[in-house]
């Protein structure tokens, strides 16, 4: 997350908590604030009696307490407190991803119906459970990320570049916009040159272009511009000056199965080769609109000496004219 903590300079109380109110344009105040254990908290101030509405849509999340308590002057308080310091980073990108919803909301009511939608669409990362991913997925989304800021750097907007990101939706390529479809695959720099598609449809798009872009990622972790996949993240989410952007940007890392934690702290690569090829009449694929009746969920590896003649420049994959 970022270099300081929000709750830093916070002291404990002696009694019911400190807090310090988010400088943000809220449509509720929000606080970041401590108790006296030193727990950190995040308070959403509310307005009303919305009691029956928290009751209705309570959630319990492993690892932090969200408790709902009445004030004076006919305030009332979401509280959420974090239980274990060891999930405070992942705590942190809850509470600002919430800021961020919170701007979108109009009153207590729906800022409370936001933040509980909010905090159950997060639950599974605090659950203990949530399935870490792969050394390939690793690579597969670091390479994705790489491929969005660059989109970005090259002056397409943050919003329709986000949104052009589909690989944690499943979609059938992993960016698409305008006429163009672009699917992005990883190597390691060890890695046999044969790339693995994963399905029929892959390689078959109803966009007028269509390219298949390859990252060798190699683990060179004292390199210079060498990233993990949190700091590659974090660098991606800077870009970000649009609010509805981070917003969408951090519901697809979650859809993808990412929560910034710190195994994901290493490996850290370096793009060490980067190649594009256009995928048309005679490149080497098996597509859905080709096969015999009856044949699905079909996988398959390509030899990348076998689609030279399909190489063309990398920035003919930002579908600019």
């Amino acid at each position: 997350m970022t270099d300081s903590s929000p709750w830093e300079d916070i002291t404990v109380p002696v009694a019911d908590f400190n807090v310090r109110q988010v400088a943000a344009n809220t449509a509720v105040p929000c606080f970041w604030g401590r108790d006296t254990s030193g727990s950190c908290l995040f308070v959403v101030e509310l307005e009303g009696d919305l009691s029956t509405q928290y009751r209705k849509s309570a959630v319990i999340v492993n690892g932090v307490n969200v408790d709902f308590r009445t004030g004076f002057q006919g305030l009332q308080h979401l509280v959420l407190s974090l239980e274990k310091q060891v999930d405070r980073d992942l705590f942190e990108r809850l509470c600002r991803g919430l800021i961020l919803a919170l701007e979108k909301a109009a009153d207590s009511a729906s800022s409370l119906a936001v933040s509980m939608d909010h905090i159950r669409r997060w639950k599974v990362f605090f659950s203990g459970c949530v399935q870490r991913l792969t050394a390939n997925e690793v690579r597969g989304l670091y390479s994705e990320i790489v491929f969005l800021m660059e989109l970005i750097d090259r002056g397409r907007a943050v919003n329709t570049a986000v949104e052009s990101w589909l690989g944690p939706e499943r979609s059938h390529q992993d960016f698409m916009f305008g006429n163009t479809a672009v699917e992005v695959k990883s190597l390691s720099g060890s890695e046999r040159n044969s790339i693995r598609i994963s399905s029929e449809d892959q390689l078959e798009t109803l966009k007028e272009e269509l390219f298949l872009r390859i990252y060798r990622l190699s683990n060179l972790a004292d390199a210079e511009g060498a990233c993990s996949l949190n700091e590659i993240i974090r660098a991606a989410r800077s870009r970000l000056s649009d609010n509805e952007a981070i917003e969408a940007f951090d519901l697809k890392l979650v859809a993808y199965g990412y929560a910034p934690l710190p195994d994901y702290d290493e490996p850290r690569f370096v793009v060490s080769d980067l190649c594009t090829y256009r995928v048309r009449d005679g490149f080497p694929r098996i597509i859905r609109s080709q096969l015999t009746s009856g044949i699905d969920q079909v996988a398959y590896d390509i030899k990348l000496e076998t689609i030279a003649q399909f190489k063309c420049d990398n920035s003919a994959a930002y579908g600019e004219k």
